[in-house]
Order: C-alpha cells, then structure tokens, then sequence
C-alpha cells in the first residue's frame, strides 16, 4: 500500500473499532447492572441488549446504496451522530424503555456497509484484499477489549458511564472521518465491497450461501443469548464479583486465540474447511449444553468458556472467508451485505428471544435454545457441499462493445482454473479462480486485457 492508502485504512479501522467497542462493551454488564433500570424485567433486559441488531439489519444496505447518492462522508457522519444519540440517550435515563430505544438509535447508524464502499473509493483493486484483513482483524481485536473494558468501566462509573464512554469514542471516530480520512474525488461502484440490487436476487437463491448466513445468524444469536446468562452465573453461582470478571473474560479471549489460529491454517492451507467447519460448531455445541453444569467450579467454567470462544473465534474468523469463495462472480459485495444482515438479526433475536425465555424458563431455557439453534445449524453444515476454494480475480478491460462480450466471456472461460465469468459495465470482468489451476500470466495473451488484479 501506499502511504494515502495505509492511512485511510488504518483510519476507517479505527472508526470500525470504536463503533465496536462501544455496542459490545455494555453486553458483559448489562445483565448485571440493568437490574436497577425503572421497569426492567429480564425479557426487556434482553431486548436491550439486542435491539441495536434489528435497526443495524434494516438499515445496513440502503445506508450504502444511499451514500452513493448523497456521499460516503457524510452518511458516515449521520451513523455516527446517531450512535452518539443513541448513547447520550441511553446513559441519562433511569428506564429500561428508553435504554431500549437508545439501543435501536445506536444501530440506526448503520454505516459498516459505508465504510466498506469508501475503503473501496481509498484504495486499488490490488490492495484491498490487505485492507480488508487488516479491518477484519480490528473488529475482532476490539470485541475482546470490549469484553475486558465493559467490566472495568462499569465497576468505575456504572452502566450510564459506559454509555457516555461510548458516545465520547463516537464523537472520536467523527474527528478522525473528518480530519484523517480523504474525501475521494469519485465512488467507485467496486462489486466487490459494494451491495448491488440487481445481484441480489442471485444471492439470496443461492444455497451455499444461504447456510452460510444461517451459520452467522445463529453465531451471534447464540453471543448475544451467551451474555444473558453467563454474567449472572459468574457473580451469583461461582460468586466471582462483577468487578473481577474482567480478567476473567481476558484470560479466556487471548488463550482461546491462539488455540484457534492451527484451525485456520489446516482449513485453508490444507483445504479441509468443512470438516473445520464443522468440528467448530459440534464444539460450541458441546461448550454451551456445558453450560449447564459448571455451577460449583470457577475452573470448569473457565474451560467450557474457553472452548466455546475458540470456537467462536473460529467461525467468526472462516466464514467471512467462506461467503467471499462462495458469492459468484461480481456479487462479493451483494452476499456481504446479506451476511451483514443475517448477523445482526441473529443479534437482535438473540436478545428479544433469549431475554423472554430467560424471564419464562430461566436460565436452563435460554441454554437449551442455544443449543438447538446450534444443533440445526451442524445439520446444516453435515448436509452442506464441501466449499470451494476460489478467489475473486478482477481484470480491467480496454473499452469494449457490446458485441464482444460473449467472445471475452468464452476465452476467459476457458482458462484453467476460471470457475465462473461476470462482465461488468464494459471495463471489468470479475473471475472466480482456483488458485492453484489459474496462470494470470496467461491473460498476457488477451489484446483486450488492460490490467488484471487478485481481490
């Protein structure tokens, strides 16, 4: 990269992890601190914790189809205002139905999809599988500090200072957008990052990936469900105070990391990403009816959390990767926005459903959903086809008619390794490629390729 390029990526991570930080860092405590809240009951305890999910997954895709109308920049700069909102709303209130209504205005800024389309504007095709990662690995960075940080702010300041927290890293994240990040001269409608109504019925069809957002769904509904109950077990069956559950959460998140990461590289690098898959969810199937029994031992439950977080970890890591080999060609970005989607649903019911299970069945019933949600899940995995491994490989076309997109189609068709073909817009087609089939130098050949790039 570039240094503009580094910068403007390193930038929009930043303004990722504190928009992170500040949904999560509240779900370690709420349970536990909401208690005190005018009217609150442990359904609508629930119902808060989750309800940012439900205005997140309204309003992800037309937030970015809108900033191609009226600029990335300043939909980001809404989102955040509305963040803000949110938490000065939540932090100055004394009732659950307000802190509820906090909740859904936070997620009312759902800029992720923004975000994406102008780290697209920010940089080339080449570099944006790096730039990518990099916010990738930011927001699963900042989830585990926001695990250790809730704790820590809510013993120091209570449940409004976390809020106030969070609406202080928002107005932070405003600065950085205003005075670090560049203002692109043009959108650049890259398929790749970007949601495209006209690829969406192709992916909403498609199979593959439909398992695939079922998986993410029912990942975050079973976090969201998680957080429900385990705080309260920590403090009141294994009397580990709210204030010291802080190291509790680190030691789990940093060794459950590392434990993960040999997963990762047998997957990809050895290509066995079903049965990884697979042995990933069985596990956190196993971890959460565990659950159930580590009432007497601070130790056991250590050891069920910290299998459930690698496994967690894992998953979470795989199918962002599994959704970019398996969107066909031209529509990574339509499948995941979709994905998007599906996650914070899974978040929001996992709250609404957890939280009124948990006030009708206590906390055996909200373990026991989690465990069939999961449970369906690894039936859908078993039943799954194995995944493919391509890649996106985009190649920029000379200007061509419309008369000759049938033969560039066939002749890239016929490369070895080219799996599928997706003209767009007369100056690029995207390819999906197995890697280990496809010669790029091959595409030399070819009057009308201009430039072709790995994505």
């Amino acid at each position: 990269m570039n240094a503009l390029e580094k910068r403007s990526v390193m930038a929009l991570a930043s303004v990722y992890a504190m928009r992170m930080l500040g949904l999560f860092m509240v779900m370690p405590v709420f349970m536990l601190l909401g208690e005190d809240l005018k009217g609150a009951t442990p359904a609508l305890l629930g119902l808060a914790i989750g309800a940012y999910g439900l205005s997140q997954a309204l309003l992800q895709i037309p937030f970015g189809m809108l900033s191609d109308r009226v600029g990335r920049k300043r939909m980001i700069y809404i989102g955040l205002l509305l963040f803000a909102a949110g938490s000065l709303l939540a932090g100055a209130t004394d009732s659950i139905y307000v802190v509820i209504a906090g909740r859904i205005l936070q997620g009312a800024g759902a800029i992720a999809s923004v975000l994406m389309a102008l780290l697209s504007d920010l940089t080339r095709e080449e570099e944006r599988t790096k730039a990518m990662a990099t916010v990738g690995i930011t927001i699963g960075l900042s989830f585990s500090v926001s695990l250790v940080l809730g704790p820590l702010l809510g013993a120091l300041w209570g449940l409004s200072g976390i809020f106030y927290v969070t609406a202080a890293l928002a107005v932070v994240a405003l600065v950085i957008v205003n005075r670090l990040v560049p203002t692109p001269h043009q959108h650049k409608t890259s398929a790749d990052t970007h949601p495209a109504m006209g690829m969406l019925a192709r992916v909403v069809s498609d199979g593959r990936l439909l398992r695939l957002d079922f998986g993410i769904f029912a990942l975050h509904l079973v976090l969201t469900a998680l957080f429900l109950v385990f705080p309260s077990m920590l403090q009141q069956q294994l009397g580990l105070a709210s204030s010291s559950h802080w190291w509790f959460y680190l030691s789990v998140m940093v060794t459950s990391f590392f434990a993960m990461v040999p997963f990762i590289i047998i997957g990809e690098k050895k290509r066995k990403m079903k049965p990884v898959l697979c042995g990933a969810i069985g596990l956190l199937t196993l971890a959460t009816a565990g659950l159930s029994g580590v009432s007497g031992s601070l130790i056991a439950a250590w050891c069920v959390l910290f299998f459930f977080f690698m496994a967690f970890n894992l998953l979470e890591a795989s199918l962002p990767s599994l959704i970019s080999k398996e969107a066909p060609a031209a529509s990574k970005g339509t499948a995941m926005g979709v994905y998007s989607t599906s996650q914070f649903m899974g978040a929001f019911l996992g709250g609404a459903l957890g939280g009124f299970l948990l006030e009708a069945a206590g906390i055996q019933g909200v373990l026991w959903f989690m465990v069939s949600v999961l449970g369906l899940w690894l039936l859908l995995a078993f039943t799954m086809p194995a995944p493919g491994y391509t890649t996106s490989f985009v190649v920029q076309l000379h200007q061509v008619m419309n008369d000759q997109y049938e033969d560039i189609d066939d002749h890239l068709r016929r490369l070895p390794g080219v799996k599928d073909v997706v003209i767009v817009e007369g100056a690029a087609a995207y390819l999906k490629v197995d890697r280990q089939q496809f010669d790029e130098a091959l595409l030399a050949d070819f009057s009308f390729v201009r430039q072709a790039n790995n994505s």
